[in-house]
Parts: C-alpha cells; structure tokens; sequence
C-alpha cells in the first residue's frame, strides 16, 4: 500500500482528500503546516506528497525544496488555488511532479496521483532491478548483455527501452559490458531518437553505482541563462528570482550517475563552470561560498561529434578531453534492421497496454514498408509511428492505410536526382475503373504522359516541403483542396 503525506492548512481540504484517498486504498497522513510535514515526512516516510502551495508557515516551494533535500525520489504535487502559470513553471522547475488548482475534482487527483507513483517506481526499477529477459521471463542471473544475446535472448528491462539482436546492437552491448564496471566517464554518439539515454541508463545499472541516482538533463531544453543553476543550484536570494534554496543536477546524482544529454548544447561560459567541477568534483552552489565534495560518474551524449565541435570553437577543448575516457556509437536504425520489428512489436505491447486495445500483429504489407524505410528519426520515430497506427486500427492487424504517407509512399519517393530532367515518369493506374486492356493501350498517350509529369511534379515539391500539403499548393499555385482531390486520383 502506497503511503501520501498531504499537506495543507485547510483542515476540510485535508479530510477530504485523507478520506477520498483511503477509500482507493492508499495510507494517508495528513499536516497542517510546514513545519509539523517535516516531523511527519521524517517518520512516516511516505511515497507521495500532496502539498498546497501557501501554506501558513512557509510557501510550497520552500517545503518542495526540503523535501527533495532529504528525499530527492518522492515525487510532490502541488496545489494551489493560485492558477498562476509563473507558480506552475517555478514549481516545477523546483522538482514538483505536477501541478494543480483548485477546486480540486477527484478523477484528476487520482489520476495524477497513480501517474506519480508509477514514474517513481520506474525510476526506482532503472536503478535497482537487474534486466529482465523477454523470452521465458526469466531473469539474466549475471550474464553479460553480449553473452545473453548471443543465447538468443531479448532484453526488456522496463516498459520503455529494450534491446534486439541485429550484429551491430551485439557490438554495442559488448561496448557497455567493457565500460559499465569502470568509473571512466563516457561519450555517447548516436542520432537523435536512436536510445542513447536508454544506453546511459544501461551503462549505470550494470556499475557498482546502480544503487545510487541516474539524474538526466536535457541540455538542448535549458535556457542558457538557467543552466549554472540547473547544474550547480544556488542558494536563496544569490539572484533575481532565486525565492529558495535549489539543489542542483550534481549534488542529486552525487554517488551515483549525471547524464547530459546533447552536451555541445551548453553555452561557452557554462562548461567553463563544468570544466572547473569535473576536474576538482567539487560542486559550489550559486550564491554559496561551501564547496560540496563530489563522486559523480559523468555520461554525456551528443548528436554531433565532440572533436568536430570544438574544431569549430563551439565545444571547449579541455573539456571534451575530460569526457573521452571512452566512447559508444549507437548505430541508427536503418543500420540495425533485424531489430526493427523486435522494436515495433515491443512498441506494439506498450501501446496495446495504454488504449486498452488488443492489436494482435502487422501486416505484410506494413512489415515490407518498415524493413524499407530508413527512420530519419530512429526509435522515436517509429515509437510514434506505432502509437499513431495502433490508435487508428480497428482491428486485429495493423494495415498499411493508418501509416503516414512519407512512410506508405516511400519507394515512390525515391528520385534519381534533384533536376527534373531525371526524374522517372512512375507508372502508376491514374484511371483504376479502365480495365487492363484498355490501360495498356493507353500507356503511351499523351494524355498519360501529361499525367506522369504531373504526379512527378507534385511528388517532388512534397518532398522539398517535407510533405507540407499547404506550402506544396502554394508552390504549385493550387488551391489545398484541390492538391487534395489529385493525391486521390493519383491513390497517395
């Protein structure tokens, strides 16, 4: 049974939720203030806090801060009355799960609640849970990831990432048995959506660090002027808007494991900061003058080789030497086609899992467009592809109509070169209701000729426009409408 603390200095809102939140058989404690939470967080230790954000004490930032001070894992919610969109964006930047307003309706609570509970226990299950094996659902008792896949077996580790059996994910595993034993610190090369926090996550799991935390950012996603903050944290008042004491990326992952993903993202003055760090491993938080000691196992990851950055002045020299102890490249998708329908199949089971649908398979027609297709946007890409498909099937298989077109069209696609001089004319049945003999004769018509040209025209401008219909008209100087009743006769 999960435990929640609920905090909040309205005692009907207290009861209310202590006594909705029973009956669906949770343990709830309940305070009133900040400062009698902290004793209860101390004994109770519960799984989840509920806490309002204005409290009479102390505001629901400051006891979102103590709390992820002394428990980082326990995810808060908090709740307010205040449905202010700076309070939303500062709490959650505070390491609040989610946010809510009042009134407070009990399906969302819930929802939000269990949706909680579940991210938690997966993080929990990424650091402590040994690798589960598809096949048998047998545990991996030890075996390496090469020496299990050369048994035959398929990872999953947890609901989200999985392993396949392609030559070139062998190579790979055997590169994360060298290195995950090792203190060494290590860049990832991989193409974005190819699963290289999915590799990261692997790598700290089979260290010596698996007890302790995996802390990822994102470093494409935080504004340069936040991310001193987000790495090192900064004490009350050190800036404009700091209202509380935050605790960085570092100090979260110390003993354990800091991934930065897309790394050559970080602004020139920032890794001058991070060089400092990762050379003393000391960490002092913004606006402090205490230096915290550090044993943090670094995994960085990037779409763009690191030489080739600081070639460029974008990536500081000294600090790439840093982070090349060892190097993984994760091989793209198209690279790895035995893998590709272990993927999809696996995406498949997932999604089945969250539209409560029971999608048994593919059909040929799907499997050959997918071996065909070369996933510019590898795992993501075809993760999507499959939520997108599943969603849209009635039936038992998935069929070849519920995909995108970039992907059902692919071959149609594919051109000679750019200039129209060597374009193919596609053969293709413009008049399907003309039987085949009367097709035939029509083949070398000038009338199909037109149309070859015409289909060919319109082939290559979607594809200049990445297969936006509206820029498309606009180039051919059509309306939408009609580009639409032509990709019809054309059966695009």
């Amino acid at each position: 049974m999960s435990k929640i603390l609920v905090i909040d200095d309205d005692l009907d809102i207290c009861l209310l939720l202590k006594r909705f939140l029973t009956k669906h058989q949770f343990d709830v404690q309940v305070a009133n203030n900040g400062k009698d939470s902290l004793q209860i967080l101390q004994e109770f230790k519960p799984d989840l806090v509920l806490t309002d954000f204005k409290l009479g004490d102390m505001t629901g930032g400051e006891i979102l801060t103590k709390i992820k001070e002394k428990y980082p894992h326990v995810p808060v919610i908090v709740i307010t009355g205040y449905s202010d969109i700076k309070i939303a964006v500062d709490v959650m930047r505070l390491g609040a799960f989610d946010y809510v307003t009042k009134p407070l309706f009990p399906d969302e609570i819930l929802l939000t609640v269990r949706k909680a509970l579940e991210d938690s226990q997966d993080k929990t299950t990424q650091q402590t849970v040994a690798p589960v094996v598809e096949v048998g659902k047998t545990e991996v008792n030890g075996d390496s990831l090469a020496e299990s896949t050369k048994k035959g077996k398929t990872f999953r580790f947890n609901s989200e990432y999985i392993f396949g059996n392609d030559p070139a994910s062998k190579e790979l595993y055997r590169q994360i048995d060298l290195v995950a034993p090792t203190n060494y610190s290590v860049i990832i090369y991989g193409e974005s959506g190819s699963g290289k926090e999915a590799i990261a996550r692997e790598i700290h799991k089979r260290s010596k660090r698996r007890d302790q935390p995996f802390v990822a950012m994102d470093c494409g996603a935080i504004p340069r002027d936040l991310a001193n903050s987000e790495l090192f944290g900064h004490e009350k008042g050190s800036f404009t808007g700091a209202l509380t004491t935050k605790i960085g990326h570092f100090e979260q992952a110390n003993g354990g494991t800091l991934f930065l993903d897309e790394v050559a993202n970080l602004s020139y003055d920032v890794q001058v900061s991070l060089l400092r760090v990762v050379q003393e491993r000391r960490v002092k938080r913004i606006g402090s003058t205490k230096e915290i000691p550090l044993d943090v196992r670094i995994v960085v990851a990037s779409n763009e080789k690191l030489m080739d950055a600081f070639r460029q002045g974008k990536f500081r020299e000294d600090l790439f030497y840093r982070f090349n102890e060892f190097s993984i490249d994760v091989p793209p998708l198209r690279d790895r086609k035995e893998d590709v329908m272990t993927f999809a199949n696996h995406f498949l089971l997932n999604t089945n899992a969250e539209l409560g649908k029971n999608v048994k398979g593919f059909s040929d027609d799907v499997i050959a467009y997918f071996m065909k297709y070369p996933w510019p946007g590898n795992l993501r890409e075809l993760k999507n592809v499959i939520k997108r498909a599943t969603l849209l099937t009635d039936g038992d298989y998935i069929e070849a109509i519920t995909l995108p077109f970039e992907i059902s069209n692919y071959s149609k696609l594919q051109f000679i070169d750019d200039s129209p001089a060597s374009l193919p004319i596609p053969e293709i049945d413009i008049h399907p209701e003309v039987n085949s003999v009367n097709a035939l004769s029509r083949k070398n018509s000038l009338k199909d000729v037109a149309h070859g040209a015409e289909y060919e025209m319109i082939l290559n401008v979607l594809k200049q426009v990445n297969f936006n219909k509206s820029k498309a008209a606009k180039i051919l100087d059509i309306d939408r409408k009609t580009l639409y009743n032509k990709l019809k006769i054309y059966n695009l």
